[in-house]
Order: structure tokens, then sequence, then C-alpha cells
């Protein structure tokens, strides 16, 4: 059997629905792990055989059967030789509109209709083989995220719920959940990707705290639900482009308090800089939000609980997770900042030099009567200046 090869998944899938192609991987069919080398393809594959092209360092993985063995994603046994064929190995792919190939001429290879699936908007799966990997749960969310006006094809929805039934989802580590999660949330509708995973019922697994937002009245107006509210506002912070800490900050400030951001962040193994910033907005926002009525003292303090004087990126951060919930006075905030930030702490300090102890009462002082001095020039703006 001669060898050939193929494009598969994700290129061929971006090439019919006219989008940018980022990175191709390729399918090589008949041929041996010593024909690969021989051919001058550089071996990189721990779990099965997986090389490098000599000139575009694109991967070529051998075409592979595998074979589940233990729960979670990590128990498969993984087999390749000349005689595996592609639809073999494409069987084995999670949706139909993965699962197809280009070969060397051009033409398309789709033995199980993505091409189909790919017209009528639909994320289907490709056999049963798909609900031997919990991790396929995570990546249909995410590409409802990616491509929102998709939709998840009924059969492959019930599997996904008998999936989280059975456990599959518990099995999950925590950095393959979050990995999933945040890329899907860097996506321009996020808000699908929970979507997803609440009508299947992965998400009251994944983020409890999140899934029992819906259903709650907000405090302030209960006529409005918080799941709901709640995805419009990670949709606004991705419509506005911020980044993943902004975007983690604004979905979780509503979770409950500190301590239930805190216990998701520690399961999930959410990065510090995300979880330090959804908990300051957390914790501050409802300030933030009525920073016209606070005087020069209360600035101060809240700039002071932030760590603000040392960390004012992160605070710019935090007021941009406050504003994707409503009106923030953003540019006022940090124009106090800085002023506050102005202040000559050492020049402070030199004249207490005998009595240190007063020496971080007179630095606050300094710092409020400087923004007390500034706010009687530039009152903050009224609701139309403000960002969100």
């Amino acid at each position: 059997m001669s060898m050939k090869t193929y494009v598969v998944g994700g290129a061929v899938r971006d090439e019919l629905l006219g989008l940018p192609v980022q990175d191709r991987d390729h399918v090589v069919v008949g041929a041996t792990p010593d024909e690969m080398i021989a051919a001058g393809f550089r071996p990189v594959g721990k779990d099965f055989p997986v090389f490098l092209h000599p000139e575009t360092q694109e991967e070529y993985a051998l075409a592979r059967t595998e074979r589940k063995t233990a729960p979670g994603y990590h128990g498969f046994v993984f087999h390749t030789s000349p005689d595996v064929t592609l639809e073999d190995d494409l069987v084995r792919r999670d949706l139909t509109i993965n699962a197809m190939a280009r070969a060397d001429d051009g033409s398309i290879v789709d033995p199980y209709g993505g091409r189909r699936d790919l017209g009528a908007r639909l994320f289907r799966h490709v056999s049963e083989a798909f609900a031997e990997d919990p991790v396929r749960i995570l990546r249909v969310a995410r590409f409802a995220a990616r491509f929102a006006e998709f939709r998840v094809a009924e059969d492959t929805n019930a599997l996904m719920r008998r999936m989280v039934e059975a456990g599959e989802v518990d099995a999950l580590v925590p950095e393959r959940v979050w990995q999933e999660l945040s890329r899907g949330l860097m996506e321009r509708r996020p808000s699908r990707m929970f979507d997803v995973l609440r009508d299947c019922g992965a998400l009251a697994r994944i983020m409890p705290e999140l899934d029992a937002l819906w259903g709650m009245p907000q405090p302030r107006r209960p006529e409005v639900d918080s799941g709901v509210r709640i995805m419009e506002v990670i949709d606004h912070a991705a419509g506005l482009g911020r980044t993943l800490a902004v975007r983690c900050a604004a979905l979780m400030r509503d979770l409950g308090g500190a301590d239930a951001i805190a216990g998701l962040c520690k399961r999930l193994k959410v990065p510090n800089e995300c979880r330090d910033l959804a908990l300051i907005t957390a914790r501050e926002h409802s300030h933030v939000e009525a920073a016209a009525k606070l005087d020069a003292a209360a600035l101060v303090a809240l700039f002071g609980r932030c760590d603000a004087f040392r960390k004012s990126e992160r605070f710019a951060e935090m007021l941009l997770a406050a504003a994707c919930h409503g009106p923030v006075p953003h540019a006022w905030l940090l124009a106090a900042l800085e002023v506050a930030r102005g202040v000559d702490a050492g020049a402070v300090a030199a004249r207490f030099a005998g009595d240190k102890a007063k020496i971080p009462e007179a630095v606050l002082a300094a710092r409020v009567e400087a923004v007390g001095r500034w706010m009687a020039q530039s009152p903050p703006p009224d609701r139309a200046g403000q960002l969100s």
C-alpha cells in the first residue's frame, strides 16, 4: 500500500466555511514510523506516532484507531499500522464537520456527512466513540462559542447528557477543563459555550456556582434572571475585545462572594491573575459603580484596598470588568488614582523621620488632601461620560 497524506479536521472545515486556516493537521495512510523517518520526518509524538515535516514543520500523524481502556480521557490505547484506512481514522473524531479530509489533488473525502452538517449548521457526533472522551463535551461547547450560528444535533445532545449522567465529566482533570473554558471565553460568543454545557447538564458539574444563577432574580432588578443577564455581560465583554482576566472577572462577579469565587478558582486551577481580578471585582464593584458619591477619603481607601498604588494596571482592568455590567466612571477614577499616586511619599516620610509610626497615616492624609483638591476642580462625570 503506497503512502498517502491528507489534510484533516479543522483546516478542511474552515476552508469550506471560507475562514482563514491557522494550522493544518495531516494524516498519513499506508506508512510505518520507520518509513516516515527515512523520508526525513522527525518523530515528536509521545502517545502515538506524530512527525514534523522536514520543511514546513507541520504535524503529520499516522492513521490510527483507538480503544477505550479506562474512565476519563487518558484511558486510551492507540493502534497504528499501514493497513489502517483514512475512514478508520476519521470515524474516531468528534464531530462530522471535523471528520473530513482533503487529498493532495484537492478532492474532499467526507465519509460521515460533514459537508451536509456544515450546510445545516449542526454539531453532530461521528459515532458512538464520541462518548469515550468527555473532553469532547467541552470541545463542542467551545466550538459553539466560535461558530455561534451552529446548534447541537438532538441526538448528540442526548449522548452528551448520558455521558454527564454516567459521571464521565467528573473524571476530567481541572487543567483540561480550564483550558477549554478559557479558550471558549475568548471566542466571539462565549454565552453559547455555557448554553451548550447547560443543555447537557455539564455546567452543573463543572461550574455549579454559575449554573445556580439561572432562575435567580437579580437583587436590584428582580424581573431579570441572573443567569440570562450574566450571559449578556460576558458577550458584551467579548464584543469589546477584553482580556481573558477581564472576561473571567465579569463572569464571576455575582457567583456568591469571595468564598464561592475562590473555591471555583481553586477547583479548576484558574490562574492567579484571573482569580485575583475576579475577587477584587466582586468585592469592589458596588463602590466603583457608586464612585461619584464617594468623598476623597473613600476613594483613597478604595485604591488602597485594591493595592492600586502598586498595581495600577490591575485596578484599570478591574474597572473594565465592572464596566461590563454597567456604567463606570473609568477615566475619572484612573485620573484620581494618578493624583493619589503623585503624592511624594518619600518627602512626607522625611518629615516624620523621628517618628516612623506616623508615616503611613501622614502619607494617607496627604493623598486624601491631594485627591480632595483635585475633585474640587474635576467633579465626576454624569452617566453619559461613563464607560459601559
